[in-house]
């Protein structure tokens, strides 16, 4: 049967792995497809706009960085192998071109690699992508809500502990 179909029963489903990937490497929500993963170039929403899945909870950390690094070592390396080997290219050319090379693949490889992970962690239900958004698209919302004494919300307090 097929994944949405089952959706209507059972609540929402996850999306698959490969499908998940795709989204994030493209920037898109890995339920939806349709909402933004990032608000800057790399500050992962807290959630999706179209769907309501909560994005705040990922654990990117240092892997992006260290696929990137280890992507962009290995295409950079076999080029400039190639060219030594195959061409009298000048020195101040190479030293040049490879170094601005290597930062404008790392650079336009960050992002992309990032948003795969997050929805390597989604598909995978890592780090609080255990539970999915209920349905459709979430509320809109207006300020952030604010957490201390300023919180109007919390009117119990406990001895020593401060509010609930």
């Amino acid at each position: 049967m097929h994944p949405d179909l089952d959706a209507t029963r059972h609540g929402p489903a996850r999306t698959g792995l490969i499908r998940a990937l795709a989204r994030g490497f493209l920037g898109r929500c890995p339920h939806c497809g349709t909402g933004k993963v990032f608000r800057r170039f790399l500050k992962v929403r807290p959630e999706c706009d179209a769907c309501g899945l909560a994005l705040h909870h990922h654990r990117a950390d240092d892997l992006p960085p260290y696929l990137v690094i280890f992507l962009v070592a290995h295409v950079v390396g076999y080029l400039i192998l190639e060219t030594e080997m195959g061409y009298d290219v000048p020195l101040w050319f190479q030293l040049s071109f490879w170094p601005a090379a290597t930062l404008g693949m790392a650079l336009g490889l960050l992002q992309p690699v990032k948003g795969a992970v997050v929805g390597l962690q989604y598909a995978l239900g890592m780090h609080g992508f255990a539970t999915l958004p209920s349905g459709g698209p979430a509320a809109p919302r207006g300020e952030e809500p604010r957490l201390g004494p300023a919180d109007e919300r919390a009117t119990d307090t406990h001895p020593g502990l401060g509010p609930a």
